[in-house]
């Protein structure tokens, strides 16, 4: 069921006003169990292909109710590598075909996110964190939540219980319309400026690997104009979508977690990890970061080596943050980037404030060359590792980077980050002066004003899509 479909308007208005017609916190969840099944059936073709899902979510059920009732170590150690050998074989990892395939097509689609919410429930039910008996259908309405299925946002089990059918959601006319502001704001995000990003990016990726001589200059512009696009295609796509799960969760009384925060103002590579895909990073930051610092602090004690033991965790953390991504060898030179790029962050800010001292550090980076510049070397890191999302095959990969050689490298880098930072640079000169007059500002937020803006949007939405001649699909729903 696509997002963009008028199956899944349709889809998502029964089930909202089924939610409402009752009170009753059990037949509120009822209406969203049969949701979120009736949204993972609009995946399928045969009944066949949904059992391997079962069989993982049974799995997983299964680890949990074990623990809640045996909260030993081994236990948990046990049931991680159960869950997270299964997930492996289900996601058909290139470096892991020996092990063999099912004998039949299936739905992966969601698999990576439930994941998450299966190990963090296990975690948090070891811990006593949770310390609740969960019951099946319960489980299932937190794993498989339609809003959530594809790709996010990752919601804690504490979180998503306190909404679980249970709140009072009083949709008056002004609740209404934020949440429907939002979704439409998000397809914009997801059908204008995505769209037309990847309309532009599909016609330059081509020109890198056709065959000739270009010249040095036209191949690293190609390159650096076509990663730029890609980053652009993907941020909107995936931010837009974030805007219209979050708003369609305000009608079913879900408060979601927000996954993005104005990363393209990050002034380092780990700032960008905190307001990109939040949810994600803080999970993995929970999971596994925190964990592996207590592990080496054990391991070496001494108080001189902590700082470069969370330089350790860092690029263990980012690196396996970065496979999850595909399912091919390219996708651990994505995390072998990641992993870079939070280890030299971290080595950067230990060796400044060691050599300058905390104060005048501080100082340094509040400057507005220095703000600037660790904005577009940030963006610029970025935009290069995300090469590896759009050359998912590592021939491809080594081909293009072979084309463009160091040098090539280099000048996309630097170019890149010139741009970008560049650009923040004049955006946050001339924006305030754009601000709108009191009265204009007034007008705009009235009940007219914010009923135009929706209206434009969505006249504006019906044109491009009409003009581009296709729905765009969600980038994430492949990760």
């Amino acid at each position: 069921m696509s997002l963009t479909s008028p199956l899944f308007f349709a889809f998502l208005a029964g089930v909202v006003c089924a939610y409402h017609l009752s009170a009753s916190a059990s037949y509120r969840r009822l209406v969203l169990g049969l949701g979120n099944a009736i949204f993972i059936g609009s995946y399928l073709t045969d009944y066949t292909q949904v059992l391997p899902l079962l069989v993982f979510l049974l799995l997983g059920y299964a680890c949990v109710s074990i623990l809640s009732v045996w909260k030993s170590s081994i236990a948990l150690g046990l049931g991680i590598l159960g869950v997270l050998a299964y997930y492996v074989f289900l996601k058909r990892f290139s470096f892991f075909d020996d092990l063999g395939h099912l004998p039949f097509p299936y739905l992966t689609i969601g698999l990576s996110y439930i994941l998450f919410r299966v190990l963090h429930v296990m975690v948090d039910v070891h811990s006593g964190d949770l310390d609740e008996r969960i019951d099946p259908l319960a489980f299932f309405r937190y794993t498989c939540n339609f809003l959530c299925f594809v790709s996010g946002p990752i919601q804690r089990y504490q979180d998503f219980r306190t909404t679980d059918g249970t709140a009072v959601v009083e949709l008056d006319a002004d609740k209404v319309f934020q949440a429907f502001a939002r979704v439409v704001a998000g397809y914009a995000k997801f059908v204008i400026i995505a769209a037309v990003a990847e309309y532009a990016f599909s016609f330059l990726k081509p020109q890198l690997f056709q065959a000739g001589d270009p010249s040095f200059a036209k191949l690293c512009m190609l390159y650096a104009v076509a990663a730029s696009l890609y980053t652009v295609y993907l941020y909107y796509n995936f931010s837009g979508y974030m805007d219209i799960v979050i708003g369609s969760g305000t009608l079913l009384g879900q408060t979601l977690p927000e996954n993005f925060d104005n990363p393209f103002s990050a002034r380092s590579f780990l700032e960008f990890w905190q307001r990109w895909h939040m949810t994600l990073s803080q999970w993995f930051k929970f999971y596994l970061f925190n964990p592996l610092v207590m592990l080496l602090l054990s391991c070496f004690p001494a108080p001189a080596l902590t700082a470069y033991l969370g330089v350790i965790a860092f690029f263990v953390t980012f690196l396996v943050m970065g496979v999850w991504h595909g399912t091919t060898a390219v996708f651990v030179v994505y995390g072998l980037l990641m992993g870079a790029g939070a280890s030299i962050n971290k080595l950067w800010q230990l060796a400044c404030t060691e050599r300058l001292g905390k104060k005048r550090y501080k100082a340094i980076t509040e400057t507005l060359a220095y703000i600037y510049f660790a904005r577009g070397v940030t963006i610029s890191y970025f935009v290069l590792a995300l090469t590896c999302l759009w050359t998912p095959e590592l021939l491809d990969f080594t081909r293009l980077i072979g084309r463009l050689g160091a040098a090539g490298m280099f000048a996309a880098f630097v170019g890149i980050a010139l741009a970008f930072g560049s650009f923040w640079w004049l955006s946050d000169q001339v924006a305030p002066r754009l601000s709108a007059p009191a009265v204009l500002a007034a007008a705009r937020d009235s009940l007219v004003g914010r009923n135009l803006t929706v209206a434009s949007q969505i006249m504006a939405i019906v044109a491009v899509t009409t003009l581009l001649h296709k729905s765009p699909d969600f980038v994430y729903k492949a990760f």
